[in-house]
């Protein structure tokens, strides 16, 4: 969760997943929050759930923006599926002088420097389309291919990891302080153990096992070494099938054409049509992804990478299986609903990429305040990843690590000083000023405050 300075008004337009969860991990931080949504049955969820003022009403109605409490309003978020009710009401904000507001867009035209309306010329604090934030993450996975989860903190030359654990890894059925002292000259933290539906901070004498999830802080140079040491081996990716030709499938395959083969399946004529005029160099496929027979005949087996990004869940799951039935080597899949998360690593899916996870993670960075540089929350995942800088004078810069007893709840992973990536030891003491990457359970959050901020 996040840390803030002081209490927010914050007003967020829409409740669905991406403002139903943006809500309920800022109101737990006790901030009041106004959430406004026009669809009953969301509307009836928030308001029985959420410890928030909710209204069922048009966001763009200036009655109830004002009372919502626009007039004393912090922030303003607006994340309906409507770019047009979202524009809106960030305007409408600023004209009631809110300071910061936030919209979501559909529609990637916005986000051109040289589009008629884009965030400097509506004087919106941050435009965020979700599919370019998808097509990223998923572009970073593929790059980092034995990777689960690659999350960046410090300008990208920190990075958090996750690595599935397979049966006959060297590193399984040892003790964690038996590890530390075969990879001593490596530089990483184990900042966690994702076992089954259980999220555990790791110590010395805990022992990894099959089918475990961990998750490493390292500097991003170290990266493919550190993943050779556990045992694991990035493939060698040349050809990538995707499936779904949405915007989400038409951002991977343009950011990756110029230097993988790419094959990309969409089944609607239209799409289909409008993705040839789009990509250079992607061969476009007309077809159902999920039949087994046009996998094949499109040479689905001679492909060392599988993306699927429709936007049906159990399409790109079922997807995703016959890939795994075919043995292709790195599998991605978009899912959104959460309560698949515990089953995707058990059948056969490498990585799995959450919109409105990826989103909500990107509101939250940009509205961190105080000793909070950015925050991240995994898909499936109990604790969160969270960047600090130690403020002059707060007690994690008086003592040691190890004379601090930090938390068991939270553990440091990386440190950023001067340019210089530092693995934080029990005698390694912060300095004001200091970037920390840290690991931590909802629990250990305000204690975690206490300690970076004066």
């Amino acid at each position: 969760m996040l840390i803030w300075d002081s209490k927010l008004h914050i007003i967020i337009i829409g409740a669905g997943d991406v403002g139903y969860n943006l809500a309920k991990m800022l109101s737990y931080e006790q901030h009041d929050i106004s959430l406004i949504e026009s669809e009953h049955t969301r509307y009836v969820k928030a308001a029985e759930n959420l410890d928030a003022q909710v209204f069922e009403a048009s966001g763009t109605s200036y009655h109830v923006l004002e009372n919502a409490g626009i007039k004393k309003a912090d922030m303003l978020v607006a994340v309906t599926n409507s770019d047009e009710v979202n524009i809106i009401a960030a305007l409408m904000a600023k004209k009631y002088g809110v300071a910061k507001t936030i919209a979501r867009v559909k529609n990637r035209e916005y986000l051109n420097e040289d589009a008629p309306l884009n965030a400097e010329k509506l004087e919106i604090d941050l435009l965020i389309h979700p599919e370019s934030v998808v097509a990223q993450n998923a572009v970073r996975l593929l790059k980092q291919s034995a990777a689960t989860d690659i999350i960046e903190f410090a300008k990208g030359e920190i990075n958090l990891i996750g690595i599935q654990l397979d049966k006959g890894l060297p590193i399984l059925n040892k003790p964690l302080k038996d590890l530390a002292q075969e990879f001593q000259n490596f530089p990483f933290r184990l900042v966690a153990i994702q076992r089954k539906d259980i999220t555990k901070i790791p110590r010395g004498e805990d022992v990894l096992l099959k089918n475990d999830r961990i998750y490493v802080v390292l500097p991003k140079k170290n990266v493919p070494d550190v993943i050779k040491a556990t045992g694991k081996e990035n493939v060698n990716i040349e050809s990538v099938m995707i499936l779904g030709g949405g915007q989400t499938g038409m951002l991977i395959a343009k950011e990756l054409e110029e230097d993988y083969n790419v094959k990309i399946i969409e089944s609607n004529q239209d799409k289909s049509i409008d993705l040839a005029e789009q990509l250079r160099r992607s061969l476009v496929i007309r077809g159902d992804g999920r039949d087994i027979n046009l996998l094949a005949l499109e040479g689905i087996i001679e492909m060392d990478a599988f993306i699927s990004v429709t936007g049906d869940d159990e399409t790109n799951i079922i997807s995703c299986l016959l890939a795994r039935h075919l043995r292709v080597p790195k599998i991605i899949a978009l899912i959104n609903k959460s309560d698949y998360a515990p089953i995707i690593p058990t059948i056969g899916i490498d990585a799995y990429l959450s919109k409105q996870l990826l989103t909500v993670n990107g509101i939250l960075k940009f509205i961190r305040r105080g000793s909070v540089v950015s925050i991240a929350s995994i898909p499936g995942i109990t604790a969160e990843a969270i960047e600090m800088i130690a403020e002059p004078g707060s007690k994690i810069t008086q003592k040691t690590l190890a004379e601090l007893k930090f938390t068991k709840n939270a553990i440091l992973g990386a440190v950023m000083r001067d340019n210089e990536v530092i693995i934080p030891m029990g005698n390694t003491r912060i300095e004001a000023g200091d970037k920390v990457v840290l690991f931590a359970l909802p629990t250990a959050i305000r204690e975690l405050e206490k300690l970076f901020t004066r």
